[in-house]
């Protein structure tokens, strides 16, 4: 388990499968996520399954997000394999109601640090839907540069990446200008 100022983090399990869904087919949250094709219960049980076989196979994956006040299940946020790849991807998403708070970059700077610092990861990518450009926002204010546009996940998406050591040199100016 993984927390920040105002969030906890926990693998997902099988128990999970329902708040899942019903998390991810609300409309305008299934929008970048590859539509009603990718959000519905059969592929969703499938997308739940691959996140605890990432804990298995690679100790990584994304994890359930947990309001830390309420301990209410509010989004997803995590590591894993970015598909057709040998990449690792940072990845979040939550319910509407939590939109807005920065609550994704909170999340995204927590698994950033923990893939570079307790994992060893050179680079991490994300991906998003290129209509998605709140999410492209969060991966700037990570630090994290635009590399190409490639099909993922069934979307045409935007490709960012960073390094270690862009992280730590983006990390380190933003502490001395603070």
């Amino acid at each position: 388990m993984l927390e920040t100022k105002r969030l906890i983090h926990r693998r997902f399990s099988t128990r999970d499968l329902d708040k899942l869904i019903e998390m991810r087919v609300d409309s305008d949250v299934m929008r970048y996520l590859g539509g009603s094709k990718m959000q519905n219960p059969e592929s969703l049980k499938n997308r739940l399954n691959f996140y605890i076989s990432c804990y298995q196979d690679r100790g990584l994956g994304m994890h359930a997000m947990l309001w830390k006040n309420t301990h209410e299940m509010i989004g997803w946020s995590g590591l894993q394999p970015l598909e057709n790849s040998n990449e690792i991807e940072v990845g979040y998403g939550m319910i509407k109601d939590f939109w807005g708070k920065g609550i994704a970059s909170e999340a995204a700077l927590m698994w950033l640090k923990y893939g570079f610092d307790e994992v060893g990861l050179e680079r991490i990518v994300s991906v998003a839907d290129e209509k998605n450009v709140a999410s492209w926002k969060i991966m700037e204010k990570l630090g994290m540069k635009y590399v190409k546009n490639e099909n993922h996940y069934g979307m045409d998406c935007v490709y960012y990446s960073i390094t270690q050591k862009e992280f730590a040199n983006s990390t380190r100016e933003k502490s001395s200008s603070g």
